[in-house]
């Protein structure tokens, strides 16, 4: 029975096929927008979803609400507007969700979750 199972463990690890990783697109950034990559644009928005899931834009604390009517009033004036939300580590995921929701009810269309880790 063993040399039934050792066969069979043989022939799918023969036979399965493995991710490829060249089938997901890398995009790198072209040598030409390097200066103005080292700049945050002007049509930038930094959303940070504390531990407690508050949500906070430029000091002032949001609800999903205020954030979506935020949103909304900004991209008015910045069409091409690019939304940066930052949470922390021990962030909630409904919060995340949340803030994600309101910022696709606004109509931003640049969405960006970024998580960044303390180095010890």
């Amino acid at each position: 029975m063993i040399d039934v199972m050792l066969i069979l463990l043989v022939f799918f690890m023969v036979t399965s096929t493995y991710l490829n990783l060249d089938m997901i697109p890398a995009v790198r950034p072209s040598n030409e927008g390097t200066s103005q990559a080292s700049a945050a644009p002007e049509g930038t928005i930094m959303v940070r979803l504390g531990a407690d899931g508050a949500t906070v834009v430029q000091g002032t604390a949001l609800d999903p609400v205020a954030l979506g009517q935020r949103l909304s009033q900004d991209l008015a004036k910045e069409p091409l507007m690019q939304v940066l939300i930052l949470p922390s580590g021990a962030a909630p995921t409904q919060a995340l969700i949340s803030v994600m929701d309101a910022a696709a009810t606004a109509g931003v269309q640049r969405l960006r979750v970024l998580r960044l880790e303390a180095q010890p």
